[in-house]
This record gives C-alpha cells, structure tokens and sequence, in this order.
C-alpha cells in the first residue's frame, strides 16, 4: 500500500498546478491525504459510491473516482471544483494514484519474490513464471553480495545502497535482516572477479563516507540462470562467516577466495578437537609463545623461505633454523617439510575455527 505521505504529495503538486483541491480516502471514507483545510466529512458520500457500480460519479458537487488494486477497491478520489475543469482534474489525478497503486504493488511483490528466491521458498515453475509477470529477465549473469553492517541496530544502509547503485531495475536491493542487506548485481558478459570485487570495495567506500567504518561484503559466484541465485546467496553467506573467521583484517571476500577455510568451518568440533590432540599429542596453541608464532606466520607468508623469512624478521639465518628446530621438538612437526608444513597450517586454521566457535556459543 501507497504510504500516506506518497498520496499527500502527489495531490499537492496537482493542486499547484490545477488550483482544485483534491481528497484521498480509503473505502470507509476516512481521509488518507487532502489539499483542503476545511475537515469535510465524506463518509456518507463515499459509502454511497462505493455501493454504486459506477468507478466515476458527481456527488454533491464534487467529482468521486474508484481506484482500484489488483480488482479490490482500494481508495476514493474526491475533486472538488466548480465547472468541467473539476472532472478533468480528478480523472488525471485518479490516473495518477492508480498508476502509483500498481508500482509500488509490483516493487513489493518484486521484493517479496526475490526473498522467497533466496530462501528457496519457490519450486522451479513459479520462479520461472513470478519472473515473467514481473518483468524480470531470468537468463541474465548475476551475482549475490550480502553487506554486513556491524552498527546495522544504529544505522540501516539499505538506502545509502540504492542510493549509491542508483536507480537501475535490473539490480535488487533487499534487507535480510537488521544488519545485513543483499545486492543481486547484473554483470555483463565481460565481468570477472576483479569487476565484481572493485564494485564491492566501491560500495564500502561510499558507506564509508556516510559514517558506515564498520562494513564488510561478501559475494558469491557469478550464475546465469535466475534459479541459481539463490546458490550464489549461500556462498555469499558462507564468505561473509569464513571470511570472519580466516580473513578478518579484509572488508571484502569472495567465495572462490575461502580456499581450505571453506572446508573447514563445515567440519564438526569433536572432529576438530580430536585433530588437534592427534597433531599436537594433547598439547595446545596457548603452549607456543607470541616469537614463535610469529615466526611461524612470516615463515608460511612467505612460501617456506628460509633466507626471506629471516631477512624480513631482521633476525640470522642460523636463529631462523634454531626456532624451527625448537618447533619440531614440541610438535614433531619439521615446517621446511612440505606435508609437515600443510597438516601445521591446517591445525592452525581448525584451532581458529574452534576459538572462534566457542566465543559465538558464549
């Protein structure tokens, strides 16, 4: 429904224009939105109108119009005038509540239908045909991104999103809930990840500069089919979790970009806990300290490197090999050994993955 606020400028401007006064009532006769500073009572009158089969009738001296939604009366138009200019500028403005009435229906619905698509509330044949009656391509590149705002209880972004993505159609901006808002981008033929991911880190710019700091974007692969979309917002939604968990100092993560982490965060926690005490003979993370943690952190940044590392770290080849030899000791691990270098990179990704899961829980 029209809010009343929509109705009441709409009939302001005719009146501007026109000099009559015009009046929006619901089917009961109470007034929606009026022009006039007289509280004229129409209730009797619209009752009579609303009984009647005509949509357009004179009724003591004011022209009333039928506005319709979807067959269901929805409201009366009242113009009140004298002379032929009166009828003429009610039906004008009558034409223009109904032509209000049927888009707003059609952007709700269109809104409703894109929730249900994520959701996977609809079988193949509705999407297909609730696609058509509303206009929308199904056969077009898209992609979900899902923008997380942290202070999303103080501030909604879904406005500053239309806003900044403007008033292209063929896009759907929708809220999921209080902190989150979906964007279904349309791509081109042309569009690769970096397109998709300078659109992402754009949009958190803009919030950014609307006193959003706190935002973080997700998105999903690129589908080409309408029933896809809703694949696309499911690993948007495992991005923006994974991505919190392996990937916090980053604002913007894709889900081809999750790598192992992806299979990680679906592992259950007995399986993860019973992985940890295998590698680490009970023992756990809390038992190395923050130089060698640090050490180990550089030493996989930079591939293995032995020489790099210990540049990088301002520290001696020798004392590089000392720490490493220590590790080995305390873990039976030997990083400068590839298998022994992936099973402690994972170990360390689970024990986040755990850390991380225990503070949701508490």
């Amino acid at each position: 429904m029209i809010s009343s606020q929509i109705l009441q400028t709409s009939i302001d401007g005719m009146k501007n224009i026109a000099r009559v006064d015009l009046c929006v009532t619901d089917t009961e006769g109470k007034v929606v939105a009026t022009t006039s500073s007289f509280q004229t009572n129409y209730t009797k009158a619209v009752e009579e109108f609303v009984k009647s089969s005509a949509d357009s009738q004179e009724i003591q001296s004011n022209q009333f119009f039928k506005i319709y939604d979807d067959q269901q009366l929805e409201y009366i138009v009242i113009c009140s005038g004298v002379g032929d200019n009166t009828y003429v500028v009610g039906k004008m403005a009558a034409f223009q509540i109904q032509s209000l009435v049927v888009a707003y229906k059609e952007r709700f619905d269109k809104d409703n239908f894109i929730k249900n698509l994520l959701l996977d509330n609809l079988l193949l044949v509705d999407i297909y045909g609730r696609a058509k009656r509303l206009h929308i391509q199904t056969d077009v590149k898209r992609v979900c991104m899902i923008v997380e705002n942290e202070n999303g209880k103080d501030i909604n972004c879904l406005d500053q999103i239309k806003d900044f993505l403007g008033n292209d159609k063929r896009e759907f901006v929708t809220a999921v809930d209080e902190n989150n808002v979906v964007v279904i981008k349309d791509l081109t033929d042309e569009s690769d990840g970096a397109d998709i991911e300078k659109t992402a880190n754009d949009i958190v710019a803009y919030l950014k500069r609307e006193g959003m700091p706190n935002i973080r974007i997700a998105y999903g692969t690129p589908v080409a089919e309408i029933k896809d979309v809703s694949r696309s917002y499911k690993e948007a939604k495992m991005a923006l979790d994974v991505g919190k968990i392996f990937f916090d100092e980053r604002n913007v993560i894709a889900y081809a970009q999750l790598g192992i982490g992806r299979l990680i965060y679906q592992l259950p926690i007995p399986l993860c806990k019973m992985f940890i005490k295998e590698i680490f003979d009970g023992k756990t993370m809390d038992d190395l300290d923050e130089e060698t943690l640090v050490t180990i952190n550089k030493f996989f940044e930079n591939s293995l490197n032995v020489s790099e590392t210990s540049r990088q770290l301002f520290i001696h080849r020798n004392t590089l090999v000392y720490r490493l030899d220590k590790l080995q000791k305390t873990t039976g691990l030997d990083l400068r050994v590839f298998e022994d270098a992936i099973t402690f990179r994972i170990a360390l990704m689970v024990v986040r993955y755990m850390n991380y899961m225990e503070n949701i829980e508490y």
